[in-house]
């Protein structure tokens, strides 16, 4: 890091203005932005922070894949593997069909796959394909947009979750007053997100994939997450920092981006994304397909190690809603 500045870096999470430069990193499009740390609340942020019209341009149709998935096919069927496996946690906390509330849901399988096992399943998503295709899940009850005020009365879920969506809040902390308001005393909030202090994280800094500028606007280490969370009203119950959905093609992609002119290439083949891998030479993707494939053993491994230290490149942590004075000192090692 490279100094403290006070001039106008207003963090993503608190809104505070004092953070440290940590380092420049660079979109698929090439616009440059930096990750700097708050000296507040601790949380990594983007800045500049991007503007509607620049947002606008990396949620388009590529963005959400042009299929009828995201990704391929066969992609999509390992991912439902983990979406099934989202939804064992979820009963885990909750134990009998409930009411939850996916926000940023995607398009809707993991609610779809706790309908069919009886629950009330709510999403909310930005306009886009994505949201075409959660309409489509039989049982949903859908909101086009964000969440807001007004939306559901209080106290309504039995659990909230955000998978992979922190990140991508304009006004987290504002998200977080809402749901608090709208979960049950005693309620579950489920939130899984990059491990900014991860070892990949470290190590490729401008170069990891789960920076994803300018989508992704905030970070935090696990203990920051834990802290902020405790202010807001939610007390952790359980955390992990093993993905290998996530963590395994984190730091294929990252390594790749080092050796590659074209940031998060193989990662928008993989989406289907044409206008950004139209004119990349085929040996080139061939290559590295075939590393993505040969070396995914290893960094199994990999992946598997650096969570036994809680350094896994993405973190899945679960909360539980209390009282926010009851919260705010809580010393994150209790089981709910």
């Amino acid at each position: 890091m490279a100094g403290a500045d006070t001039t106008n870096h207003r963090c993503g999470y608190c809104g505070q203005e004092n953070s440290w430069f940590c380092y420049s990193v660079r979109s698929v499009y090439g616009e440059v932005f930096s990750i700097r740390r708050c000296l507040g609340c601790g949380a990594f942020f983007l800045t500049p922070r991007p503007s509607a019209e620049q947002l606008g341009r990396y949620y388009e149709q590529e963005y959400y894949g042009t299929g009828s998935g995201k990704f391929s096919p066969a992609v999509e069927k390992v991912l439902d593997f983990f979406r099934r496996r989202r939804t064992c946690l979820v009963e885990r906390f909750v134990r009998s069909p409930g009411r939850i509330l996916d926000v940023g849901c995607g398009n809707g399988r993991f609610l779809g796959y706790l309908i069919e096992k009886g629950w009330e399943g709510y999403g909310v998503e930005l306009a886009g394909k994505a949201a075409e295709r959660a309409a489509s899940i039989a049982g949903i009850r859908f909101k086009i947009g964000t969440l807001e005020d007004g939306d559901f009365p209080e106290g309504y879920f039995d659990a909230v979750s955000l998978w992979h969506v922190f990140e991508h809040l304009p006004a987290p902390r504002e998200t977080l007053r809402i749901i608090h308001s709208i979960l049950k005393p005693g309620g579950f909030l489920f939130v899984s997100m990059p491990n900014i202090r991860s070892w990949q994280g470290r190590l490729f800094k401008g170069n990891w994939l789960h920076l994803d500028p300018p989508r992704h606007l905030v970070f935090f280490s696990p203990e920051d997450l834990r802290k902020n969370l405790a202010q807001a009203g939610f007390r952790l119950c359980r955390k992990t920092t093993f993905s290998l959905e996530q963590n395994v093609f984190g730091i294929q992609q990252s390594l790749l981006n080092c050796l590659c002119r074209r940031r998060e290439f193989l990662f928008e083949f993989l989406k289907g994304n044409r206008s950004y891998t139209a004119d990349y030479p085929v040996l080139l993707l061939r290559l590295q397909q075939i590393f993505a494939v040969v070396s995914a053993p290893f960094f199994a491994v990999l992946a598997g190690v650096e969570s036994l230290f809680g350094a896994g490149g993405t973190m899945e942590m679960v909360f539980v809603r209390q009282e926010k004075e009851q919260g705010a000192d809580e010393g994150g090692k209790q089981l709910c």
